[in-house]
């Protein structure tokens, strides 16, 4: 069974960068699963299982409703985790805070529920996941984390909606996109 959800694509070049930062950290953490670079992206909305005609409606609301947005820039600044602290479940990289990226995910996650969908209600929290699941022998150190800058900016210029293929690699699968105006 496929699930989908719309998220704000990270451009190709940035992606690349974050897989040679991938690979680095990587030796250093043992986490379970990694994630591909071409799967890297920020979740706006997480639709789950998505009928045909809902996933369309949902699509139509959401090109009407970020519409006349322009692309604006985003920069990865650090590290985090979710989870606990010394196992976490989830490895990511944050975002500078951005205005723009929060009225990006308003409209987006506004118009999914418009079109039926039951959403998640924790407050956003914009991350790209790296990796999944501490598979450490001891506790993971959290200190690391202060002393991995990130500094990489890119251009949001598009959503897109994703089709997750778990048995492929990379498993989302591009199935709409919504360019932001220039």
């Amino acid at each position: 069974m496929s699930h989908y959800f719309f998220a704000a694509r990270i451009p190709e070049e940035t992606k690349l960068a974050m897989k040679n930062r991938i690979e680095e950290l990587k030796r250093l953490h043992p986490f379970r699963r990694w994630v591909h670079h071409e799967d890297l992206h920020i979740t706006l909305a997480f639709l789950g299982n998505a009928p045909e005609a809902k996933l369309e409606k949902a699509s139509q609301l959401v090109e009407s409703a970020i519409q006349g947005m322009k692309a604006f820039s985003l920069e990865l600044t650090g590290l985090g985790t979710f989870g606990q602290k010394d196992s976490p479940r989830v490895f990511w990289a944050g975002l500078l805070n951005s205005v723009e990226l929060g009225e990006l995910r308003n409209r987006v996650f506004t118009n999914c529920e418009e079109a039926g969908f039951q959403l998640e209600k924790r407050p956003f929290a914009p991350h790209v996941t790296l990796a999944r699941n501490w598979e450490g022998n001891g506790p993971f150190n959290q200190k690391f984390l202060a002393d991995q800058p990130l500094d990489l900016g890119f251009l949001l210029e598009e959503v897109v909606v994703y089709r997750t293929n778990m048995e492929k690699t990379p498993k989302y699968e591009s199935v709409k996109q919504f360019r932001l105006n220039g």
